[in-house]
């Protein structure tokens, strides 16, 4: 039965090398010792990146050049008061305002509230909409994703330190996979380094050689010695990987509101470590598609209409089918960012 089994999926292990697919434990292709020795990690892995420096090339022209190089040289980008000052206070009231259709997942110790930024959220808030498509920032979103994509758009609550004993895994520091993605926060109040800040590893979104040195060793060890998330394709990392990569311990970004953060998270990267019970409340956008891909656009879902649809679409087809995809997700109906948890 195992062996039927086999092989009615290899041909689908075999289609998945090139795509984004991640995980050594479900591909038993990509996680043998045996493939990886000859180099089918380390390849894929500088594959995915020269495809993400030849796309962020033609992207290149339309972002500003400060924050450009900042990326460039960092993996991040941090802008204060991206938001005009005189116009924050009334977006932030706005959003913390509104009642939607929510949804919670715990993880840990932490709760995470995401309320999809759908046509009736952005129909309710019209400057929201307007911030979404301001060239600028669509730019530098596109260059760090490395496609013209429109990401998924949430406003998301953390709770922290909501006392059970189980640790965050968020605080980990970790990849979320082995090519370039985006992840994004503005951020509508104060970080400060005891709230869980953002945490990430300055120069980790780049593939030097004792980065790909890396890459290959964790690639030889059996996928069911390892723990369960990096086995899946979400590495987790130690302070003697980050001292044998050349790289500097990660750095928490205390953040004002009205911080902007877009973010490599192929970059080393965690939630700081929360010392108290508390809340925060961001804009979280997230992009990442199959990193092999030569075009820069095509993706029909990006269209104005269906992008702000996608969210809804998404939790609905996972709640279906949830037997088969899994759904951490649990509505929780009608709240506002700042109501009590409901998990």
């Amino acid at each position: 039965m195992i062996k039927l089994k086999t092989a009615l999926l290899a041909p689908l292990w075999t289609l998945q090398l090139l795509t984004s697919a991640k995980s050594f434990l479900d591909n038993p292709i990509l996680g043998s010792t045996r493939f990886n020795a000859l180099g089918l990690h380390v390849g894929r892995v500088k594959l995915a990146a020269g495809m993400t420096a030849w796309r962020r090339r033609r992207l290149a022209g339309k972002v500003p050049p400060a924050w450009r190089e900042a990326f460039d040289r960092d993996g991040f980008v941090m802008i204060e008061d991206v938001v005009p000052p005189a116009q924050f206070a009334a977006l932030r009231a706005a959003i913390l305002s509104y009642q939607g259709p929510a949804r919670e997942m715990r993880q840990g110790d932490a709760i995470t509230r995401r309320m999809a930024i759908d046509p009736a959220m952005l129909a309710a808030i019209p400057a929201l909409r307007a911030l979404l498509a301001r060239k600028d920032l669509v730019a530098l979103l596109h260059y760090v994703a490395s496609f013209r994509v429109t990401p998924l758009h949430y406003v998301q609550t953390i709770v922290s330190r909501d006392g059970a004993n189980e640790a965050d895994p968020q605080e980990a520091l970790h990849a979320d996979t082995f090519h370039s993605s985006l992840k994004a926060w503005l951020f509508l109040n104060p970080v400060e380094a005891d709230q869980g800040p953002f945490t990430f590893v300055r120069g980790s979104h780049r593939f030097t050689p004792e980065r790909i040195a890396w890459e290959r060793q964790r690639s030889l060890s059996e996928p069911n010695t390892i723990d369960r998330l990096s086995a899946r394709g979400s590495p987790r990392v130690t302070d003697q990987d980050l001292a044998a990569m050349h790289l500097e311990p990660a750095e928490a970004l205390t953040v004002r509101g009205n911080t902007l953060v877009v973010a490599d998270t192929l970059g080393f990267h965690a939630r700081g470590a929360a010392m108290k019970p508390g809340e925060r409340v961001e804009l979280w956008s997230y992009a990442r598609r199959n990193p092999f891909l030569p075009w820069l656009g095509g993706d029909l879902l990006s269209v104005p209409g269906l992008a702000e649809r996608r969210i809804n679409w998404i939790w609905r087809a996972r709640d279906k089918w949830e037997h088969r995809l899994g759904q951490p997700w649990r509505p929780v109906g009608i709240r506002t960012p700042m109501d009590p948890k409901a998990i």
